[in-house]
């Protein structure tokens, strides 16, 4: 008999032979071998079943025969066939004994395959555990844009960070960048944006997280009812910044033509102002402060009310006088060779009155009519004679005190007679003076007064001569 048609079945392989084409033909999927061969391998979830399915089988009478049908809660395993010669017998319960002292180790090493398995098992369920913990469900709002999504970063600061979210000093993150995180958790940025304001004529640069024009007053604390404004309330602010000119309503008192007027007003200089008031400029009218200045809250602007007209003036300009020496004049001899003669200039003021006050003339425009022409003296330099033969010895303070009180320059009335001892000019120059008399020196004029005597004696001063002697 060839391998391939006979089976001999056994411990070792040697027994009873059994015709593979006699075999008994099952139906599929249930898994039996010939009733010669008892197949030891078993699934370890099939292996006590089978166990306690063979147990069952040899409790009951051999009469029950191959048609018997066993009832098991486990997966349908073979049956025995019809009963065996006793040497096959032997052998199968041998077979058995062995099966079974192999099954009475087979749960510890069950355990020690399944143990490594179910180490990774627990390992794979605490690792999901912990990413499933690890996960936060977060809203991040950026810049009014709210949003939901999931996270594994610890902090605020971390979060902002994988979501590209730069912020700047100027920005306004809640809570802090340094806040840890938790799911359900809700952050918002806040980018700031600068402002140039210009609030009543004074201008501030600040940064505000504000989107509107009217968020951003709000934050300022700035009175938006009434106000100018350069720019709508409901404007958005980009990120770029807003140039903002703000003019609050004011309380202003306008005093003109004796009445007072108090008004509210958002006006941009004085001049508005006043025109709120209504009140009109005419002419050079003014007011108390600049037109153009910004009216403060609570300022009282008074109107001046002018009427003004033009006066022109003459007045006389000066002349410039040139001195020379002259060595034929005794020293202290001066002679004017030229007089001088003053310019004249035309001056034209304004006058003005304010509200019915006269004010004090303004220069307004002068031109000069005529050149003054100057004035040229000659100086004596020529030493004086110590004295004069014949008259050295007279009194001649006496006379000079009663004929001009002893003063060089004296005049009389009617401008004939002058110096101390009042000479008329033709006199004077026929003794050698230049000029007037009273122009000259005391010492000069005393010098003339001696050689006058020389020649005529005190008959030149027919009241008062006689003093020359005592």
């Amino acid at each position: 008999m060839s391998n391939s048609q006979y089976l001999e079945y056994g411990p070792y392989g040697g027994g009873t032979q059994v015709d593979l084409h006699d075999a008994e033909t099952v139906a599929y999927g249930v898994y039996a071998a010939p009733r010669t061969y008892d197949d030891t391998y078993r699934p370890s979830y099939e292996e006590y079943a089978t166990h306690d399915a063979h147990d069952a089988y040899e409790a009951e009478p051999a009469a029950a025969g191959p048609a018997r049908t066993l009832q098991l809660t486990e997966p349908v395993l073979p049956l025995p066939g019809p009963p065996l010669p006793a040497q096959a017998r032997g052998v199968g319960r041998r077979a058995e004994r062995r099966r079974r002292a192999r099954d009475a180790e087979r749960p510890e090493s069950a355990m020690r395959r399944l143990l490594p398995q179910a180490l990774v098992v627990a390992f794979l369920a605490g690792g999901t555990t912990a990413f499933v913990a690890d996960d936060k469900a977060v809203e991040l709002t950026v810049d009014g844009k709210p949003r939901t999504l999931h996270t594994f970063a610890d902090d605020v600061g971390e979060l902002l960070a994988d979501e590209g979210v730069r912020v700047g000093e100027h920005d306004v993150v809640a809570p802090a960048a340094g806040t840890d995180l938790a799911s359900g958790d809700e952050i918002t940025v806040h980018y700031g944006r600068p402002v140039r304001l210009t609030l009543d004529g004074q201008r501030h640069e600040w940064w505000t997280t504000a989107h509107t024009v009217e968020e951003a007053l709000r934050q300022l604390g700035v009175r938006a009812e009434g106000a100018y404004m350069s720019v709508s309330r409901s404007q958005r602010i980009g990120r770029a910044g807003l140039a903002l000119d703000v003019r609050t309503e004011r309380s202003v008192t306008v005093m003109a033509d004796g009445r007072a007027r108090t008004i509210r007003t958002n006006a941009a200089t004085v001049r508005e102002a006043v025109a709120a008031a209504g009140i009109t400029l005419r002419g050079e009218d003014t007011t108390s402060v600049e037109p153009g200045s910004f009216p403060r809250d609570g300022q009282t602007v008074t109107v001046l009310r002018i009427t003004g007209s033009q006066e022109v003036r003459e007045e006389q300009i000066p002349f410039a006088v040139r001195r020379s020496e002259d060595p034929s004049l005794f020293k202290g001899t001066e002679v004017v060779e030229r007089a001088g003669q003053p310019g004249l200039r035309r001056i034209t003021y304004a006058l003005r009155s304010v509200n019915g006050v006269r004010q004090k003339p303004r220069r307004i425009r002068e031109e000069t009519v005529r050149e003054p022409r100057e004035q040229r003296v000659r100086v004596g330099t020529k030493p004086l004679p110590s004295s004069v033969r014949g008259a050295d010895g007279l009194d001649w303070r006496s006379l000079a005190a009663c004929e001009s009180g002893g003063r060089p320059g004296a005049v009389d009335a009617s401008g004939t007679y002058g110096g101390l001892y009042q000479f008329d000019t033709r006199t004077w120059q026929s003794l050698g003076g230049s000029g007037r008399p009273q122009d000259a020196s005391a010492a000069e004029q005393t010098l003339r007064a001696k050689k006058l005597y020389v020649r005529r004696g005190a008959s030149p001063w027919p009241h008062c001569g006689r003093r020359l002697h005592g």
